[in-house]
C-alpha cells in the first residue's frame, strides 16, 4: 500500500531526527519480503541495495535502469512504516541536469533520503573529476530544495570501492560534497579505525555513515558509535548472505544428487505465519 504524503513527510522527519545523534544501523533489504523482516526485527529506518535489488533481478550492480530502480524503491517505500534511503548510484545520468531530473523522479517515491556516488562506471576513469562530481551533488541538492521535501542528501566518495584507496582524495571529496549541500557523507570501503575516525573528524559535525560488509572488519555497533560514525549499513551483505544460503543448500543436490543442504531451510509455516500476519 503506497503511504500518504502525511505518513511520507512523517517518516522524513524522523529520518533527520535518527541523524542528530547517536549512531544507528540502517540495513538493506533486497526486496518486499526482506524489507517486511528487517522492520520487523526492530530497525528504524531502511535503506535500499543496488547490487541486492540488481542480483533479485537476474541482473549485475550497476545494470538496473532507472524504472527498475523506481520501482524498487516504490515497492520498499510501500512495504512497511520506516523511512527508506535510496542507493540512487550516480544518479543514473551523464550530466548534472540529468541527475536533478532522476532526483526529482525519485523523490516522488516517497524515499526519506538518496545518495549519489561520483563513480562513472568506467573502469579507465572510475571517478568523476572533483567539479562534475560537485556540480552533480549541486544539482541533486538544488532538486531537492525545490522540491519542499525534507529529503536527506548522502554524499559518496567511491575511491576505496573502485581500486583508488586514498584517503587524503577521499577526505578532500567528502569535504567538498558537504559545503555542496550534502546532510550525511559516505566512503565505502573504509576498513580500520583510523580511517574511519579520520573521516569523522574532517567532515565534522555532519554525520558519517559507514558499511560494514565483511564479517572480518572487528567492529561492533559499539565501537563505530566510540569513533563518532552516525549511521551504519550492510550494502549488499544481507542479499549476499541470501545467496549463500542458497548457493549452499544447492551444491549437494548439483554435486552428488543429495537433498542435505536442504537442512537449514527456513519453516514454510513460520514464514507463512509471519507474511500472514
Amino acid at each position: 500500500m503506497s503511504p500518504s504524503m502525511t505518513e511520507i513527510h512523517d517518516r522524513r522527519a524522523a529520518f533527520r531526527r535518527l541523524h542528530d545523534a547517536g549512531c544507528f544501523a540502517i540495513p538493506n533489504p533486497w526486496d518486499v519480503g526482506s524489507a517486511r523482516w528487517l522492520a520487523a526485527a526492530g530497525f528504524k529506518a531502511l535503506a535500499s541495495t543496488s547490487s541486492g535489488s540488481a542480483w533479485s533481478q537476474g541482473l549485475p550492480d550497476g545494470r538496473m535502469s532507472l524504472p527498475q530502480a523506481l520501482e524498487s524503491l516504490r515497492a520498499l517505500v510501500g512495504a512497511t512504516e520506516l523511512p527508506v534511503n535510496a542507493d540512487f548510484e550516480s544518479g543514473y545520468a551523464a550530466d548534472a541536469e540529468g541527475v536533478a531530473r532522476n532526483v526529482r523522479a525519485a523523490i516522488a517515491t516517497g524515499i526519506a533520503g538518496l545518495s549519489i556516488e561520483d563513480a562513472t562506471g568506467q573502469a579507465e576513469t572510475p571517478l568523476f573529476a572533483l567539479p562534475e562530481a560537485v556540480q552533480r551533488l549541486r544539482a541533486a541538492r538544488a532538486a531537492i530544495d525545490a522540491s519542499g521535501q525534507a529529503v536527506l542528501l548522502i554524499g559518496r566518495a567511491e575511491n576505496f570501492i573502485v581500486g583508488r584507496p586514498d584517503l587524503d582524495d577521499t577526505i578532500a571529496r567528502l569535504r567538498a560534497y558537504a559545503q555542496a549541500g550534502a546532510d550525511c557523507l559516505y566512503a565505502p570501503g573504509l576498513s580500520t579505525r583510523e580511517q574511519i575516525a579520520a573521516v569523522v573528524a574532517a567532515v565534522a559535525p555532519k554525520p558519517v555513515n559507514v558499511l560494514v560488509g565483511r564479517a572480518d572488519m572487528g567492529l561492533t555497533m559499539a565501537d563505530l558509535a566510540a569513533l563518532g560514525v552516525r549511521r551504519v549499513s550492510v550494502g549488499g551483505a544481507l542479499a549476499r548472505a541470501a545467496w549463500g544460503g542458497f548457493m549452499r543448500a544447492l551444491q549437494p543436490l548439483v554435486q552428488e544428487g543429495r537433498f542435505d543442504g536442504l537442512a537449514d531451510a527456513a519453516s514454510g509455516q513460520a514464514l507463512n505465519r509471519f507474511f500472514g500476519g
